[in-house]
């Protein structure tokens, strides 16, 4: 389908209704694909300067579409709006009007990929089916229904590359452990030691792949967790365990206070799991041949807060909530994957706790991790 073909049937959103409505006896795929930065450049740069994103960005999709999309399929944009549509109801090459959700979202895929790169802007994607007897007269809210799907997808997406990320700790752990018993004679203190850690860390992996669907945003909604207790004392221990080998390897010294005993509202292996990424990112940003901080206030009946602080060179306060979203990290962190925080977040939100983020007075950052007590 050639661009000038698919140009001539860019329509207004009224348009499109109106013959979506007219052919769409049966459900049909709806792609959106949002440009977000369009209403920022209107109020920082002007409404010269949106206008001709604008254009940017309608050549671009029209450019898309003409390439992805069949001639029958419809396509819209209203002027001044930042959202582009197109409604999958061309028949396909089997002849059949049917287009399958992996279908939809390569296609969503590479018009958002054309159109990014020409107008140098993130866009947003998202895809829903639209049924005329559901949705006849309803256009505004099917567009926000497939921008929405389209969010749940990517965290769902974040998310369980965010488990792939958390399962490869243990793993770490664990041949690191084993390989430094294969390459060198230790004593055989060190040598139970190793092979207890190691044996440990394969227990939480093992527990972490049983249990990863139960932390899976499909389920957030769900109501309220099962009741779960672990042990304050074994998860700071089996987590400074586990980042002993990171730490070695900046020559950072991970110190611990007094650990006390009381049982927390949280199992251990979640809250390992917590302190480790709290730890580990402690150990990455803070200063190499430093310093890692740990102890635990037990003071208020009702909680037991576990405060981490690092010597590195802290987090910008505009930085400080963008550290726990998913493939989010501080504009300063030189590595990291953005999900390690995030996941901590949220596994202590379903366990009625929290993270907070502060300076520290050792100069970097403070993470205070606060779960109920059991």
């Amino acid at each position: 389908m050639h661009a000038a073909k698919i140009a001539g049937l860019l329509t207004g959103l009224a348009a499109f209704e109106r013959r979506l409505t007219s052919v769409a006896t049966e459900p049909r795929p709806i792609l959106v694909v949002r440009l977000p930065e369009l209403e920022r450049v209107a109020w920082r740069r002007g409404m010269r300067a949106a206008r001709a994103l604008e254009r940017s960005a309608t050549a671009a999709f029209s450019t898309a579409v003409s390439r992805v999309l069949r001639v029958d399929d419809l396509v819209a944009h209203d002027p001044g709006s930042d959202v582009f549509v197109a409604a999958l109801v061309g028949p396909t090459r089997e002849g059949t009007t049917g287009t399958t959700p992996i279908d939809v979202r390569s296609a969503l895929a590479r018009i958002a990929a054309t159109m990014e790169a020409t107008t140098r802007q993130d866009v947003r994607t998202g895809w829903t089916t639209y049924d005329r007897a559901a949705d006849g007269g309803r256009i505004d809210a099917v567009l926000e229904r497939a921008l929405v799907r389209g969010a749940q997808e990517r965290e769902r997406y974040a998310f369980f590359s965010s488990l792939g990320h958390e399962l490869r700790t243990p793993l770490s752990s664990i041949r690191g452990y084993l390989e430094t018993l294969l390459d060198r004679d230790v004593d055989p203190g060190t040598r139970q030691r190793f092979v207890r850690i190691a044996y440990n860390e394969s227990l939480r992996l093992s527990r972490l792949v049983e249990g990863m669907f139960e932390i899976s945003l499909l389920d957030l909604q769900a109501g309220a967790p099962a009741p779960a207790f672990g042990s304050l004392a074994a998860a700071i221990e089996g987590a400074r365990d586990a980042c002993a080998s990171s730490a070695t390897a900046r020559r950072v010294v991970i110190r611990i206070g007094d650990i006390p005993a009381p049982r927390v509202a949280i199992d251990t292996d979640r809250l390992t799991l917590v302190l480790v990424n709290v730890i580990d990112n402690a150990v990455k940003h803070g200063r190499a041949g430093g310093r890692v901080d740990l102890h635990a206030d037990i003071d208020d009946p009702r909680f037991v807060r576990i405060i981490v602080d690092d010597d590195g060179s802290g987090i910008a306060l505009e930085d400080r909530e963008r550290v726990f979203t998913f493939g989010e990290r501080a504009a300063t962190a030189a590595n990291g994957s953005g999900i390690g925080l995030a996941l901590a977040r949220l596994m202590l939100e379903r366990a009625a706790g929290r993270v907070d983020l502060s300076d520290s007075p050792l100069g970097g950052a403070r993470f205070t991790v606060t779960v109920p007590r059991a």
